[in-house]
C-alpha cells in the first residue's frame, strides 16, 4: 500500500472512530434523559392520580369506580391502576393490570418510594407508594413515550446521516493532507530520479532545513557527496593504477622483444634479462600492494588480543635493515602502572598491524633527513596512541587531503621508489580494527603520523 492510501485510511478511520464515538455517547446520553424525563412525568401522573382517588373516596367512596379514563389521561396510551390500603384494586383504566400483582410485590412498595419497572413493548411503568389519611395507596402508571422515541429515531437518522458525511468529508480532507504531506516526497524523488553514476554531482532539495524531510534529504546529499567521493577515488584509482601497471609491462615487453630480436651475445642477454628482471619486481611489487589494499578491505578473520609493541618493534627491526643509515628511535610515553595485567594489548590482527605500522615508518625513514622518533603510549585508560615523527620535506593542506587516495603520490615523493599504496593501506587497517589515522605536517619540518588504537581491558 502506498504511503498516501495509508494517511488517507489512517485519517478516514481516526474521524470516523471519533465521530462513531461522539455519535454513539450523544445517542446514548439522549436515551437516557428521555427514559428519566419520562420516568418524570410518569411519577407526576401517578401522583395526580393517587390523591385525585383519595380525595374522591372521602367525598364518596362509592363514586370511585365512576372515574372516567379522560379525567386522568394525559399520556398517550396511558393506563393506571390504583389499589387502596386493603391492597384491592380500587381504580383501573384498562383490564391489562399491573406488573405487580403478588400481595408480597404491593407490600415491598413503600410510601414516598418511587419505583421504575422494566419497559415491555416500548410500554415503560412506575410505580408509587403514597400516604393518605385513610392509608397506603399504590398507584401503577404505563404508558407509551411516543414523542420521545420518534424524537431518538429522528436523532438516529440525523446522526447517521452526519457520519455519513463525516465520512465523505474525511476522505476529501485525508486527500488532501495526504497531497499536501507528500508534496515535498514527491519533488525528492523527482530529484533523485535525475541522479545517476554519471551526475552524482546533483543534491535533492533541503526545504526549510527544519523538518523531517530537510533532515532526510541532508542525509541523502551527505551519501551523495560520500559516494561522489568514492567515485572520484576510484576513478583516480583506476586510472594511476592502469599507469602504474602499464609502465612495467611496457618495459618488460619492450626489454624482451629487443632482447629476441637484437641480442645475439651473452652479456647482452643478460643485460636485457636483467633489466626484464627488474621490471618484473617493479609490476610484482605493485601487484602486492594492491592485493594488500584489496584484503584491508575485505573480510578480516578473527580478531584476537595482539602485543602493539612487539608489532611496532617487528617494524623497526625492517626498517632499520633496509635504511642502516637512517637511525630509527623507540620510547614510551605514559601508561597506566596500577595495573598487573599486560599493558600495550590490542584487539586486532597481528600481521595486518604491523604491515600498517611498517609503512608508517618506512614512508618517514624514505623521506626523513634526520632521525624518525616513534612513541607508544596510553592517550586514556581504553584507548593506544603510536606516533611516527620524521624531518622530511613535509606536506602542503592540498596534498594532506589527497594523500589518502591510493596511488596518489606526493610533489616530494617523485624520483622516490614508492607506488603510493602504503599509506592508504595503513588508514583502512586501523579503520577496520576501530581506530583512526591522522597526519600533522608542515612543509619544511616533517609530518608526523598518529594512530589511535581501542586498547584490551586492563
Amino acid at each position: 500500500m502506498l504511503i498516501r492510501q495509508k494517511l488517507i485510511t489512517h485519517v478516514v478511520l481516526l474521524v470516523l472512530g471519533i465521530q462513531l464515538g461522539f455519535s454513539a455517547l450523544l445517542y446514548y446520553a439522549n436515551t437516557q434523559v428521555r427514559a428519566q424525563r419520562f420516568a418524570q412525568r410518569l411519577t407526576h401522573s401517578a401522583t395526580i392520580a393517587g390523591r385525585l382517588l383519595a380525595r374522591t373516596h372521602q367525598e364518596a367512596p362509592d363514586q370511585v369506580s365512576r372515574l372516567r379514563l379522560n379525567d386522568l389521561l394525559t399520556l398517550p396510551q396511558e393506563q393506571i391502576s390504583i389499589y387502596g390500603p386493603d391492597r384491592r384494586l380500587r381504580y383501573s383504566s384498562s383490564g391489562s393490570g399491573t406488573p405487580v400483582r403478588s400481595r408480597a410485590g404491593l407490600d415491598s412498595l413503600q410510601p414516598g418510594q418511587v419505583v421504575i419497572y422494566p419497559s415491555s413493548d416500548r410500554r415503560e411503568t412506575v410505580g408509587l407508594a403514597l400516604a393518605q389519611p385513610q392509608g397506603v395507596y399504590r398507584v401503577f402508571v404505563s404508558a407509551e413515550d411516543q414523542l420521545g422515541w420518534t424524537q431518538v429515531r429522528q436523532l438516529g437518522w440525523l446522526l447517521g446521516g452526519l457520519n455519513v458525511g463525516a465520512l465523505l468529508l474525511a476522505v476529501g480532507a485525508g486527500w488532501l493532507f495526504a497531497s499536501a504531506a507528500l508534496r515535498p516526497v514527491a519533488r525528492l524523488t523527482q530529484q533523485a530520479r535525475r541522479i545517476s553514476v554519471t551526475n552524482l554531482g546533483h543534491r535533492l532539495p533541503e526545504g526549510n532545513n527544519r523538518d523531517e524531510l530537510a533532515q532526510l534529504a541532508q542525509v541523502f546529499n551527505t551519501m551523495l557527496a560520500g559516494l561522489e567521493q568514492a567515485f572520484a577515488a576510484q576513478s583516480s584509482f583506476l586510472s594511476h593504477a592502469s599507469h602504474e601497471l602499464r609502465t612495467p609491462l611496457t618495459t618488460l615487453t619492450g626489454t624482451l622483444e629487443t632482447a629476441l630480436a637484437y641480442d645475439e651475445t651473452l652479456p647482452a642477454a643478460r643485460q636485457s634479462l636483467a633489466r626484464s628482471l627488474e621490471a618484473t619486481r617493479h609490476l610484482s611489487a605493485l601487484t602486492n600492494g594492491l592485493l594488500n589494499l584489496a584484503k584491508a578491505d575485505g573480510a578480516l578473520p578473527a580478531f584476537t588480543l595482539v602485543r602493539l609493541d612487539e608489532c611496532l618493534n617487528q617494524a623497526l627491526e625492517f626498517v632499520r635493515t633496509k635504511y642502516p643509515g637512517r637511525e630509527f628511535r623507540l620510547s614510551f610515553g605514559a601508561f597506566p602502572t596500577d595495573t598487573e595485567a599486560d599493558l600495550f594489548m590490542a584487539p586486532g590482527n597481528a600481521e595486518l598491524l604491523t604491515a600498517a605500522l611498517l609503512n608508517l615508518l618506512d614512508n618517514a625513514g624514505k623521506y626523513s633527513a634526520g632521525p624518525v622518533l616513534t612513541e607508544l603510549a596510553y592517550s586514556d585508560a581504553h584507548t593506544l596512541r603510536v606516533q611516527v615523527r620524521d624531518s622530511g620535506p613535509g606536506l602542503s593542506p592540498d596534498e594532506l587531503r589527497q594523500i589518502y587516495e591510493p596511488l596518489y603520490r606526493a610533489t616530494g615523493a617523485v624520483g622516490r621508489p614508492g607506488y603510493g599504496l602504503g599509506l592508504p593501506l595503513s588508514q583502512r587497517v586501523v579503520q577496520r580494527h576501530g581506530g583512526r589515522l591522522e597526519l600533522v605536517s608542515t612543509q619544511g619540518q616533517g609530518t608526523t603520523a598518529i594512530i589511535w588504537l581501542p586498547a584490551a581491558p586492563l
